[in-house]
């Protein structure tokens, strides 16, 4: 029988893979009602994962990576917007 920790993680992955899939097909629909419908689907799942993500972490079923310095932060996004202006 599943534990409470279990379950969780394996709800988390569902939905941290069901929100990778949205995005890819999302980027890719042409026809403009079934894109709104599968956006809706997409902000409906990642409000669940939150609230699943908050629940992991009260319980101490998760536990996050060590919050990345204010350095780190600034090269990636100096890398991003260097990214984007090529594009």
């Amino acid at each position: 029988m599943f534990q409470d920790k279990e379950m969780v993680n394996d709800y988390l992955a569902g939905l941290n893979a069901s929100l990778t899939g949205y995005a890819n097909v999302i980027a890719q629909t042409n026809n403009s009602a079934l894109r709104q419908t599968l956006i809706q689907l997409r902000n409906r799942d990642e409000s669940r994962q939150r609230t699943l993500y908050s629940y992991a972490l009260q319980k101490g079923h998760y536990k996050p990576a060590a919050p990345a310095s204010k350095e780190v932060i600034q090269q990636l996004r100096t890398q991003l917007m260097a990214e984007q202006q090529q594009n």
